[in-house]
């Protein structure tokens, strides 16, 4: 079974952790998080070290819940540090991208723009026309809304056109033959 749970989360300078109860809150200036640890299980701060207890060492569902809690705070933590970064490629003849307000409008070659809200938590910056920053504190929420994106395009094997995310390789098909 894995100890993942045991290791304390070292705890940077700039991060400012709060326990409430079964509630941790962490705020710096890149963002903030609120979790709530399952029933039975505790959290101590001391030291600049978090650590996660549980009382029956012995039930299996709790020491897997005991691991996966320390590595959801320890990527929250991280995340406060320094936000999760992704960046998205918009290929296409005609693609591009910007910011008005509190909304992304995308332009993907179909008859009318594609206009959506950016959600709380998330940064998104177009640093060029074709090119989209997101990011943000939690991993999982920057990678689902990188995915959300780009289901309005997706790179297509034939030409290589598409929102493309940083580091993905899209496989080329060749075409009809005559």
């Amino acid at each position: 079974m894995s100890r993942v749970g045991r290791s304390p989360i070292p705890v940077p300078g700039g991060v400012q952790l709060s326990l409430k109860g079964q509630c941790i809150e962490g705020k710096s200036s890149q963002g903030s998080f609120s979790l709530t640890l399952p029933e039975g299980m505790t959290a101590t701060y001391a030291e600049a070290h978090l650590s996660l207890a549980i009382p029956d060492k012995e039930n299996n569902r709790m020491r897997a819940l005991w691991g996966t809690m320390r590595s959801l705070i320890a990527g929250y933590i991280a995340g406060l540090e320094k936000p999760f970064l992704r960046r998205i490629d918009l290929v296409g003849v005609g693609y591009k991208a910007n910011i008005q307000g509190k909304n992304l409008v995308l332009s993907l070659g179909y008859s009318h723009d594609i206009i959506v809200p950016i959600p709380e938590g998330i940064k998104i910056i177009c640093e060029k026309p074709t090119t989209l920053a997101i990011s943000g504190v939690n991993k999982q929420h920057v990678g689902q809304i990188v995915r959300e994106l780009q289901k309005h395009r997706l790179p297509e094997p034939y030409k290589g056109k598409g929102m493309i995310r940083e580091g993905q390789y899209v496989l080329r098909k060749e075409g009809k033959k005559k």
